[in-house]
């Protein structure tokens, strides 16, 4: 093979080799929370960060590590941690970004927990968000400040389906010098490769579709090796040198991947949100069918979303793959294989319609998920978004009629009667 393997053959192959000692085809689960050295230099080496290899399932697994090389080649990256969820993978990001005092600025329009912990629990580490419109890039630009440490967004907003214009949105972050942090979570990188419009950082919930099949929980970081840590001095976790590794500074040593690095031998390292090996043998076996699995989704989303235009119970669709949506074009620029199989609609009953519809769906199943390859349904203001204050509701697009739709691979005739026969009793 001459050329570059294309995303299909990396699905299913990148990181992954027969097992050396019984010659498994399938990536083990390396059930063990330790590993054997083979002298006390070879456990020194380790410890110091002069060699690379296992020595604590707390900080590394091979399984883990197969999943890890798989979703960093799929994202063009360097590198990548995985890690026990989402929001782990988050939290962990900004714990080797921040110090207390520091600010970043996130788009508003996200996914309901990810406003929780940026706006809630954050706040116990003295890390302060600052709020952006993701439909207004320049917004973005008016809330830098020289605190400002990092900006963040969705590629594909969560519930709404708003697509981001990302290249917009990381030329704020370099004019900033800071870096650009896409969560990839909605579109994967199937439907959008954010280091291709400027991310420096990637994060999933490797729960959606990445893995699936809604059977496992877990988190990832790429490290897109575009930022230069060094040049500011502002990333002291990278570019100070590091009592924990004899005055090492992580940024010189590990060069372009030395964000995956910090992530994981100073925060994984010390906080411990680490992937259970069969959570990454999980979602490694669901990465493998991804592209099948997205081409359906998008083409199901499509179809529910046209059938939904047309209901008189339906008072709007907001699905970027929509021609008339105002998304429309934005998603051909970032998403230009699909936009994906999560969308909003707002029934012209409003909070009381959106609550009746999700108790009288069959098909559907009524839960705090997305990326299954069953069809999902959830009433946001009543659920997912329920914490978030009233009067950012909105801003959000989880209104009091928002109902959110993770359409399945199921057959779409089948999808859309149950939608049929759910709106008859609304």
């Amino acid at each position: 093979m001459t050329d570059a393997p294309k995303f299909n053959t990396l699905a299913i192959h990148a990181g992954a080799k027969p097992d050396p000692t019984t010659g498994a085809r399938a990536t083990p689960i390396y059930q063990t929370t330790a590993y054997v050295f083979n002298d006390v230099d070879h456990a020194a080496s380790l410890f110091n960060l002069e060699a690379f290899g296992n020595i604590y399932t707390r900080i590394m697994n091979p399984t883990q590590g197969v999943l890890e090389e798989r979703v960093a080649a799929l994202e063009g990256g360097t590198a990548a941690l995985a890690v026990a969820s989402g929001h782990a993978a988050q939290f962990l990001v900004f714990h080797t970004l921040m110090e207390p005092g520091d600010e970043f600025i996130a788009a508003r329009q996200l996914y309901g927990g990810s406003i929780n912990q940026f706006g809630q629990s954050f706040k116990k580490f003295d890390w302060r968000v600052k709020w952006a419109d993701g439909n207004d890039p320049a917004s973005f630009a008016a809330q830098v400040t020289p605190k400002t440490k990092a900006i963040f967004c969705e590629s594909v907003a969560n519930p709404g389906g708003i697509i981001m214009d990302l290249d917009a949105i990381a030329a704020v972050a370099k004019k900033a010098g800071v870096p650009f942090i896409v969560d990839n979570t909605m579109a994967t990188p199937y439907l959008c490769k954010p280091k291709d419009h400027g991310a420096d950082i990637i994060v999933h919930s490797a729960t959606k579709f990445l893995g699936g099949h809604g059977n496992s929980i877990a988190g990832v970081i790429v490290d897109c090796g575009t930022f230069d840590w060094m040049k500011s001095g502002k990333y002291a976790s990278l570019s100070q040198p590091n009592p924990s590794y004899r005055g090492m500074v992580l940024a010189e040593t590990f060069g372009n991947f030395s964000f995956a690095i910090a992530c994981r031998v100073l925060g994984l390292r010390d906080i411990g949100p680490a992937i259970a090996p069969l959570n990454a043998f999980l979602i490694l076996t669901g990465i493998e069918t991804l592209a099948l699995r997205m081409q359906r989704h998008c083409e199901n989303a499509l179809a529910v979303a046209t059938w939904l235009e047309k209901h008189p119970k339906v008072a709007w669709v907001n699905y970027a793959g929509l021609p008339e949506n105002k998304y429309h074009a934005l998603q051909q620029k970032i998403c230009p294989k699909g936009a994906g199989a999560v969308f909003t609609f707002g029934l012209k009953g409003g909070y009381e319609a959106g609550v009746k519809l999700v108790l009288a769906v069959n098909l559907f199943s009524h839960v705090a998920n997305i990326g299954d390859t069953r069809s999902l349904i959830i009433h946001p203001a009543s659920t997912t978004h329920s914490q978030v204050p009233r009067d950012q509701l909105a801003a959000a697009g989880a209104a009091a009629d928002v109902v959110r739709l993770s359409v399945g691979i199921e057959d779409k005739a089948d999808i859309i009667a149950d939608l049929e026969q759910a709106l008859a009793g609304v």
